[in-house]
């Protein structure tokens, strides 16, 4: 088993204008092609967790390794690298251009990252569609998708650099629950079939019970893994 992700002792702290401790010695590691969520109450510190381990919070006390690699005093310029090689997001909004195509939209992280042409990257932009089942879609506009369209063009954009780890944020926090089962099936299908690594913060209980194991969190703590 390899570990994709390990926290070590994660602890976060805001100064505004007292200081409140958010996180506190978190620690855990999550294994390849494993389907991980993230629960607890709100303000319960899974967002602030989220935000560490997708170096997008570099102010934090403990460690942090993706791929083995220690996170802790890089460059922006090369966590900027990290995030687009090895981490998809997938947020509650999804953060689709309407100005673009469907096929454009999931191409742009691939085209940012300049590891392979135009054409290529168009090709991979395709299959990502293919395999989540909306690829007669590819040449509509974003807003003349419904909801549950969007998301899954979201999850075809953070699947387009093939990272080693997608992180959700409230991934289905915005669908209604047919098109949440769909958003719940393509995760469950993208770890079990195609050995992705999810790690998915939700309030969505139902979801979670679903998932390969479950993080839960209180006041900062995992409380139980």
């Amino acid at each position: 088993m390899s570990i994709v992700l390990q926290a070590k002792g994660i602890s976060k702290n805001f100064h505004d204008p007292v200081t409140i401790q958010v996180l506190k010695d978190v620690s855990f590691e999550i294994n390849r092609g494993e389907f991980v969520s993230v629960i607890g109450k709100s303000g319960c510190g899974k967002s602030t967790l989220l935000y560490i381990l997708s170096t997008m919070d570099t102010d934090y006390e403990g460690d942090l390794f993706i791929d083995g690699v220690a996170m802790r005093n890089k460059k922006e310029g090369e966590l900027a690298l990290v995030r687009n090689e090895k981490i998809g997001f997938v947020f509650q909004f999804h953060y689709l251009l309407n100005e673009f195509s469907v096929l454009r939209n999931v191409m742009l992280p691939g085209l940012k990252l300049g590891k392979y042409t135009e054409q290529e990257v168009e090709h991979r932009a395709m299959e990502k569609l293919r395999v989540l089942g909306i690829d007669n879609e590819a040449h509509k506009m974003a807003n003349q998708l419904s909801g549950g369209q969007k998301q899954r063009v979201a999850i075809a954009r953070a699947l387009i650099n093939d990272p080693l780890i997608i992180m959700g944020d409230e991934p289905t926090g915005n669908l209604d629950k047919k098109n949440s089962q769909i958003v719940f099936d393509i995760f469950n299908e993208l770890a079990h079939e195609f050995k992705q690594t999810l790690l998915i913060v939700t309030h969505d209980n139902e979801f979670a019970q679903s998932t390969d194991r479950i993080i839960e969190m209180e006041d900062g703590r995992i409380i139980r893994m």
